[in-house]
């Protein structure tokens, strides 16, 4: 193919027979062999996303080529980073309060139009295409995924379901119960797995792509075609049968109480599995419903409050070079974090097993964020065991991942006098000892804070930054910049006991200890957290987190906060010293020996079992907002869901505090005071908030 160079996609090249054109949103251009090109490349931003407008230009784009028309149809992204990361989110909210049923028609009308063009339509997708940037892939002939591309419906995580589309397209093109499976779980298809299910009909490395695109356009790909299987879901008995089984399991994961967005799109493909208008229409009008409920705005808000934390991450760390000090769990986990994003990692321990275990730990994570070959490697070649300490003076940052123990920290800081490079910052990874504590025995107080990550690392996105009296902004700056680096989310707070996750988990985690010694069953204190929708019960979370953990931040939170704790348990003294510390050693207050333990109870508890449980951690929110310890409500909010899993379809604590009424909260804290003790008095930073 030869002609004029059209750069769409940064340092990749498309040769095109004509001019390139920019109109609005999209880039157009066509070929020497009649090929009409649409590169998506959104104004204003560096990740495409399908909104109005681009949806209205589309079709404009689209009736050319029905008037004129090519000898086929390419659609790609400009952007290097990807295809197209969805809906814009913003605007959803706006669809809710306007006519959103007519807005998604638009959509559907324009995407029916590509499907019926007479031409072949093929679709190239580099990185994601998610959402709604999926449904338009999957309105056209054929889908070119070039390597490292990925395909999702995400919609599940923000209370919805797919709008424009994908609820019939998908089920018509792979077989159904995937398709409804990547539907109802917003888990992603990543290339090999796409090219399996029939998603991807042919994978190309980017310089293969023209090449993939001329035989589609000459009709030398096969289309995906559906099975035997698939066909039987068109009898009504069949889907049935199929759904009652994708109802079970989805109320296990998302009750309909809470999440009624799995279980519409369950009724939408039993009702209307075999009948594509009656599909598309149920669809819109779910769609819209959807976005009407509590549950759906809720979740679109805690896409936003990830957006903020994203943005107090953003900015130059000056962090080539990470030193870690402790390769247990924490400390492999950070530094295999760091290393697989790009930083140069140097790893030490007193011990050699632990840094073996560390390099096997960082493959793992590589193959379950599906890392090629070449990426896992280049991630293992950036990660160095360090068993004498030879990174330390090379580190522009040192993270110290030690057990919290004060006289231990002390030990290691004064070591590090005299090794570290000018300029270099020191953070601990403490989750409950105070950093202006240690910082009077770091090398240089006004370069040290916490950096506190959650386990697993590889999984928990939120890390606190926590800053001392005499850290300086320079250095809060860069270890917030260093979070967004290696993909994490900073919430940038002041020190104080617990900061504030722990502050707020702690009482939940002894309330429950306290329930249990008056005799309430784990299972029924578990429940009864599931039933609020916390994602864990608070037993298996202490066994989680590790008993002889959550028995020592308890420990240093008792003495150290305006109100009493819950009095520390008997039951988990007697457990950790018994060495049945939780997950970890096989047996806590469950048993792990069989795998996670699903907790299950009719029994209610007492009526008061759940106001326990959730309203301590709610009043140690306020008072962490009263003491200036995190900035606003939205942050507090954030941390506790990013770092806890908060129940999100509430939108976070103080969102659920506000949305069931501060005053009737305080009226019941004060009974609960009444009933049970001081511990459970109203922080006077109620009667502030707005």
């Amino acid at each position: 193919m030869t002609g004029h160079v059209l750069n769409f996609l940064g340092e990749t090249k498309l040769e095109l027979g004509a001019a390139q054109d920019r109109s609005g949103n999209w880039r157009t251009g066509r070929d020497d062999a009649g090929i009409l090109w649409l590169a998506l490349d959104k104004v204003g931003t560096g990740t495409n996303t399908i909104s109005e407008p681009v949806i209205r230009e589309l079709e404009a784009h689209v009736a050319a080529a029905e008037a004129d028309l090519p000898t086929a149809l390419v659609i790609r992204s400009a952007k290097t980073g990807g295809f197209a990361a969805g809906a814009d989110i913003g605007a959803l909210g706006d669809m809710a309060g306007s006519d959103g049923a007519g807005l998604l028609q638009q959509g559907h009308d324009v995407l029916d139009r590509i499907e019926k063009l007479r031409c072949p339509t093929i679709c190239v997708v580099h990185g994601a295409a998610l959402g709604a940037g999926f449904e338009l892939a999957l309105a056209c002939d054929f889908r070119i995924a070039v390597k490292g591309a990925s395909f999702g419906f995400p919609e599940v995580l923000l209370g919805l379901h797919p709008g424009l589309g994908g609820t019939f397209r998908l089920p018509a093109l792979i077989d159904p119960v995937e398709a409804m499976t990547m539907m109802l779980s917003g888990k992603t298809a990543h290339t090999k797995r796409a090219k399996s299910l029939g998603i991807a009909d042919e994978v190309v490395e980017e310089r293969h792509v023209a090449a993939a695109v001329s035989a589609a356009a000459k009709g030398g790909l096969e289309k995906q075609e559906q099975g035997l299987k698939a066909r039987a879901f068109q009898f009504e008995p069949a889907r049935s049968l199929a759904a009652r089984q994708m109802r079970s399991q989805t109320e296990k994961k998302a009750p309909i109480r809470h999440y009624p967005a799995p279980h519409a799109l369950i009724d939408l493909w039993e009702d209307h599995g075999d009948d594509r208008a009656a599909m598309q229409k149920g669809e819109i009008e779910s769609f819209t419903g959807l976005l009407k409920t509590d549950t759906s705005k809720n979740l679109r808000r805690v896409f936003f409050l990830r957006q903020q934390l994203r943005d107090a991450g953003r900015g130059d760390d000056g962090i080539a070079h990470l030193h870690v000090i402790g390769a247990g769990a924490m400390g492999a986990e950070i530094a295999a974090v760091a290393a697989i994003r790009g930083k140069r990692v140097t790893l030490g321990d007193v011990k050699n097993d632990p840094l073996g275990r560390a390099m096997k730990r960082t493959a793992e994570i590589c193959e379950k964020q599906h890392l090629s070959c070449t990426e896992t490697r280049d991630a293992l070649d950036r990660l160095m065991p360090d068993p004498r300490g030879y990174g330390l003076g090379l580190a522009d940052l040192v993270i110290e991942a030690a057990p919290e123990d004060m006289d231990l920290k002390e030990k290691i800081y004064g070591g590090l006098k005299g090794r570290l490079k000018e300029g270099a910052i020191l953070a601990s990874n403490t989750s409950s000892l105070s950093v202006d504590a240690l910082a009077g025995h770091a090398p240089d107080k006004a370069r040290f804070a916490g950096l506190h990550f959650f386990n697993p690392v590889s999984r928990v996105d939120l890390v606190e930054v926590i800053r001392g009296a005499e850290t300086d902004d320079k250095t809060a700056d860069r270890l917030a910049a260093f979070c967004g680096a290696i993909g994490k989310l900073p919430a940038r707070v002041t020190d104080y006991p617990g900061f504030i996750v722990n502050r707020a988990l702690m009482p939940y985690l002894m309330e429950a200890m306290v329930l249990m010694d008056e005799g309430v069953s784990k299972e029924t204190i578990d429940a009864a957290a599931l039933r609020f929708g916390m994602p864990m019960g608070p037993i298996t979370l202490a066994d989680h987190v590790g008993l002889d953990i959550a028995l020592h931040v308890a420990e240093s939170l008792r003495g150290t906060l305006d109100k009493p704790m819950p009095e520390i348990s008997d039951s988990l003294r007697r457990k950790v010293d018994e060495g049945d510390l939780g997950k970890k050693t096989g047996k806590g207050f469950y048993d792990w020996s069989d795998g996670t333990p699903h907790p299950d109870s009719e029994d209610k508890g007492p009526k008061d079992l759940t106001d326990r449980l959730i309203l301590p951690m709610l009043d140690a929110c306020v008072e962490v907002l009263r003491k200036g310890i995190a900035s606003d409500a939205d942050q507090v909010d954030g941390a506790m869901i990013f770092a806890t899993g908060w129940a999100p379809f509430r939108g976070g604590p103080m969102q659920y505090a506000k949305a069931r009424g501060h005053d009737e909260i305080t009226r019941r804290l004060e009974q609960l005071a009444k009933d049970h003790g001081p511990r459970f008095a109203p922080d006077k930073g109620w009667s502030d908030l707005g």
